[in-house]
């Protein structure tokens, strides 16, 4: 009888396994220990907060490496699941960084519709939900719409950014309504120049 359980309790941890994300090996969670290792590699020191052109910005990890795959595969692979535990790191590094935060509603940065319906989801109020549940803080997803569809940024110029994203967001109905007293946190997957999150700070 013992040896039939143990069987079964082997087969059991078979069966429950799943392919990581990122290499396809066996694991019981959405990434093996080694990429998650890796992962966990790519995040700052605790005090992550950096300024760039007078913007405020708390990072959680340089965008490369397994990181740079961890994103792409999360949006272009259509792993939205991936949003979960990056969403919680984040969150950590937040708190540990930040133990008493002002009073903040978090808003992510918006897809324009046409562009999230051929994705199916928006990865950055996918992170900003992860990242609210675990800081308790108030998540308002619609804070903000882009009511102008743009080309990517990656293959653009800076100028060439700026003038894509001109007058490409405005405020939600949440935020006309009823306009925030709190400051707001924008949260996106990618930061790079700050065009995106400057053209979002103007509604």
């Amino acid at each position: 009888m013992t040896n039939s359980l143990g069987v079964l309790k082997q087969m059991l941890a078979v069966v429950l396994q799943s392919p990581c994300l990122l290499c396809d090996r066996a694991t019981a969670h959405l990434l093996c220990p080694s990429c998650t290792r890796q992962l966990r590699q790519c995040q700052l020191p605790a005090n992550a907060w950096i300024e760039n052109n007078g913007i405020s910005l708390f990072v959680w990890g340089d965008y490369g490496g397994t990181l740079k795959r961890a994103i792409a595969t999360l949006k272009y692979n259509n792993h939205p699941q991936l949003a979960q535990p990056l969403g919680q790191w984040l969150a950590q590094a937040w708190l540990a960084s930040t133990p008493h935060p002002p009073p903040l509603v978090v808003v992510p940065i918006p897809m324009h519709p046409d562009k999230q319906k051929q994705r199916g989801f928006n990865q950055a109020e996918l992170l900003a939900d992860s990242f609210c549940r675990y800081t308790r803080l108030p998540l308002q997803r619609r804070g903000l719409v882009r009511i102008r569809s743009t080309q990517a940024q990656f293959s653009l110029s800076l100028a060439a950014r700026e003038t894509n994203l001109a007058d490409a967001f405005d405020l939600g109905t949440a935020f006309q309504q009823h306009p925030p007293t709190q400051a707001v946190l924008l949260l996106d997957d990618i930061y790079t120049t700050g065009t995106t999150a400057r053209a979002a700070a103007q509604p």
